[in-house]
């Protein structure tokens, strides 16, 4: 099936961009926006709407197949790609992309994927956000031209076994950290609440409101979750410990305050996510190594999930390499190609860091859905609830894509056994 056309339409995300230099800075709301100047490149606010380009490759007998292009809400932050501007990225969409995609076989996913990552314009690549978008197209478009679904192509690809059960879900709060988490409860997520811990009036002077805002998720869990209801706890914290304990803070009282923590979750396991961010990748990973270390010694059972500086595959593979945390939140628009974040996740196979298929709440629907087969295909360790931070919307749209797509590869497997099974002996009779 032939690939005929490239279309890219500029539209909306699921959340917004957000300065997050500016925030950690101290920047004051101001309703949902924030007050002051940006000082990360490219923005014109402290927060301001997000974008996406939305893409369709067209094929020979009229099918059109979709992806999103989408980047994270902290553009531009910790070694991430400049802020995506859809107008601005668009035309490179339909002109040098299309032209290296237009006639090539809509089957070949991976070779097609590959060339769309490989791809240079005046000497540079791609914005991850346009690698992202167009490779979840090729992957729709080599689903429909192979009468398959998006995780089979994947997995063919990959070369890996499916999951036959949905993927955890991982519900995130927004600032609405209390309201959202009860949400989660009530819909029993597998993983929760994200939390936003993203400044110091959210953890505390001493981490004191981080303290008290677990123990209130554990007594919120009890007392709204469904039986039998054992959720694990992710928090993330955007390096904040590191920021109220200082640089070069006292291991010591870090070790302690994990315990506290550990204590505080009483009997759910704890992830923490970018426990300090110390300003580039190899600085960050003997940070965290120091720290993972530290606990181990002593047997403080808490996880430590790796964010900041944690961005390509190439970074994915340094921070796995150095057994620098539990957890690698693999940002799916950060790594380009989609199938290159079904790689990142089998990288970790193997070793004693699980993959977090993460992303962010400013993608599509579209993407989101994509990312459902990548966490499907690879059986990954939780998967993200996106786009969005209103948890409902983002948890049903990951959860319910993994479920259709279970019950159709069931059916389907189903019919091939019955294609497949001999026919019955035939009856032999006798005259009386």
């Amino acid at each position: 099936m032939r690939i005929e056309a490239v279309h890219a339409t500029p539209g909306y995300s699921g959340f917004f961009f957000d300065d997050q230099r500016a925030i950690k800075r101290g920047a004051a709301r101001d309703g949902f926006a924030y007050l002051g100047e940006p000082v990360t490149d490219g923005f014109d606010a402290i927060r301001q709407a997000g974008e996406a380009i939305v893409v369709d490759v067209e094929l020979a007998d009229g099918r059109h197949a979709r992806g999103d292009c989408a980047a994270v809400q902290y553009s531009g932050a910790g070694g991430r790609d400049p802020l995506f501007a859809a107008d601005e990225y668009a035309p490179a969409i339909e002109g040098p992309v299309a032209e290296a995609l237009v006639g090539r076989d809509a089957t070949a996913f991976l070779d097609n994927a590959e060339v769309l990552e490989s791809l240079e314009v005046d000497g540079d690549r791609l914005h991850t956000a346009i690698r992202y978008g167009v490779s979840q197209a090729l992957l729709e478009a080599a689903a429909e031209a192979l009468g398959t679904t998006k995780t089979d192509v994947l997995a063919d690809a990959l070369g890996t076994e499916p999951a036959t059960e949905p993927v955890p879900v991982f519900g995130q709060s927004g600032d609405d950290r209390h309201v959202n988490a009860e949400k989660m409860f009530v819909k029993g997520a597998p993983v929760l609440p994200h939390g936003l811990i993203n400044s110091e009036e959210k953890i505390g002077s001493n981490g004191e409101a981080l303290l008290e805002y677990v123990e209130w998720l554990v007594e919120g869990a009890q007392r709204l979750g469904p039986d039998e209801y054992e959720p694990r706890l992710h928090v993330d914290v955007y390096g904040m410990i590191g920021e109220i304990f200082g640089e070069p803070y006292d291991g010591t009282a870090v070790v302690d305050y994990f315990a506290a923590l550990e204590a505080a979750a009483g009997p759910y396991p704890l992830q923490i996510e970018g426990p300090m961010d110390v300003g580039g990748r190899t600085a960050q990973i003997d940070a965290m190594c120091e720290l993972r270390d530290a606990l181990r010694d002593a047997a403080v059972g808490v996880d430590l999930v790796a964010d900041e500086w944690c961005n390509t595959f190439e970074d994915v593979r340094a921070f796995v390499d150095a057994g620098a945390a539990d957890l690698v939140q693999i940002k799916t628009p950060d790594l380009g190609g989609i199938h290159r974040s079904g790689q990142a996740v089998g990288y970790c196979e193997g070793t004693d860091t699980r993959a977090y298929l993460g992303g962010t709440c400013n993608e599509t629907e579209t993407s989101a859905r994509a990312c459902a087969h990548v966490a499907l295909a690879t059986d990954a360790a939780q998967v993200l609830a996106k786009p969005g931070m209103g948890f409902d919307e983002g948890y049903m749209i990951v959860e319910n894509e993994m479920r259709r797509t279970i019950a159709r590869r069931a059916r389907d497997a189903d019919r091939s056994g019955a294609d497949s099974d001999p026919e019955p002996e035939a009856r032999v009779t006798t005259d009386d």
